[in-house]
C-alpha cells in the first residue's frame, strides 16, 4: 500500500454565492486524476467529482477518510435497509474481510455525531477503527485483463451530520444518485404554475416512497413506500388529488388489505424495514 503523490495543481474554479469548487490534478503511476471538490451554500455534503484515465495493472485505487470517531459498528446500506458491520478485527471472520459491499452509502456515527460516505456507482467499502475507505478502481488480470482500463467519471461524497444515522443520509444519497432535472417549458405557464404541488408526500422522515408507477393491469397507481431506519410507526400519505380507493397489495399486485381514504389522505402502519405496496385509484 502506498499513498498517492502530491497534487500537481490546485485551483479555485468556482467561488460564487451558491457553490465553491476546487480543481485538483494529480498523477498516480501511469494514470491521471482530476477531481472537482465542491460545497454548496448551506450544504453539508462535500462532493468529489472525479475523472480518471486509468492505465494500471494489478493496482487497486481507494479513497480513505480518517475520522475523529470511535464506534464498534458501521452501517452499510443494502436494498430497502441497512446492516451493521464491525469496525474491528476481533475474529477470524473479521480478519478475512477485505471489504464489504454497500449500495449508496455507509455511515460511521457516535450517538451525537457521525459521517456518511456516499457514492453514485462504487460499491466496495471497508472501515477499520476510524478510517472509512471506498474502492474507486482496480486492474486485475483475470477474468478481464482490461478491467477498469480507460476513462472513468464518478462522484463520491462526504456528509458530516449531527446525531446518529438519520433519514438525511438516505435522502442525500438519493439526491446524489438521482439529482433534480431542470428544464425550460415550451408552453405558457398555467395559472397555478407558481403554487407548490406534490403528487404524494409522507409525514414521517424515516419512511420514503421508492416507487410510483402504473399498476400492471392499468387499474390505478402503485405507490411503494419503505421504512428506512428500523422504527415502526403510523404514516400519513397525502396527495394533492382526491383518493377514491386504496388497497395494500403484494409484489404481484394482488389485494391483501383495503384501506379507507379520508379525502386526499391515507393512514397506515409500517414495521421496521417493511416494504409496502399500495394500489391507489384517484377520483375523477
Amino acid at each position: 500500500m502506498f499513498p498517492a503523490a502530491p497534487a500537481t495543481s490546485i485551483e479555485v474554479v468556482e467561488s460564487g454565492p451558491l457553490r465553491a469548487c476546487l480543481e485538483i490534478k494529480r498523477a498516480i503511476l501511469n494514470s491521471s486524476i482530476v477531481q472537482r471538490v465542491s460545497l454548496t451554500h448551506n450544504g453539508a455534503r462535500l462532493d468529489f467529482r472525479t475523472e480518471v484515465d486509468w492505465n494500471e495493472r494489478h493496482v487497486l485505487l481507494k479513497a480513505a477518510f480518517p475520522l475523529e470517531l470511535r464506534t464498534p459498528q458501521t452501517s452499510f446500506e443494502i436494498q430497502w435497509g441497512h446492516v451493521k458491520r464491525p469496525t474491528h478485527q476481533n475474529t477470524s471472520w473479521d480478519w478475512a474481510k477485505f471489504e464489504s459491499c454497500a449500495q449508496k452509502w455507509i455511515d460511521l456515527s457516535e450517538p451525537d455525531y457521525g459521517v456518511s460516505l456516499l457514492n453514485d456507482c462504487k460499491y466496495g467499502h471497508d472501515v477499520k477503527d476510524n478510517v472509512m475507505r471506498i474502492t474507486l478502481l482496480r486492474s486485475p488480470a483475470m477474468p478481464d485483463p482490461d478491467a477498469d482500463a480507460g476513462h472513468h467519471e464518478f462522484t463520491y461524497s462526504l456528509l458530516p451530520h449531527s446525531g446518529g444515522l438519520s433519514s438525511e443520509t438516505i435522502r442525500q444519497a438519493y439526491a446524489l444518485n438521482d439529482p433534480l432535472i431542470a428544464f425550460q417549458a415550451t408552453t405558457e405557464p398555467c395559472a397555478t404554475a407558481n403554487t407548490p404541488t406534490s403528487m404524494f408526500s409522507l409525514d414521517r422522515d424515516n419512511v420514503l416512497i421508492e416507487t410510483i408507477k402504473q399498476a400492471e393491469d392499468g387499474n390505478g397507481i402503485i405507490v411503494r413506500p419503505y421504512e428506512t431506519l428500523g422504527t415502526r410507526c403510523t404514516v400519513s400519505l397525502q396527495s394533492d388529488f382526491k383518493i377514491q380507493s386504496c388497497t395494500i397489495v403484494n409484489l404481484l399486485e394482488k389485494q391483501l388489505q383495503p384501506l379507507k381514504p379520508a379525502g386526499s389522505e391515507i393512514r397506515f402502519d409500517i414495521k421496521p424495514f417493511e416494504i409496502l405496496s399500495l394500489r391507489l385509484t384517484m377520483a375523477e
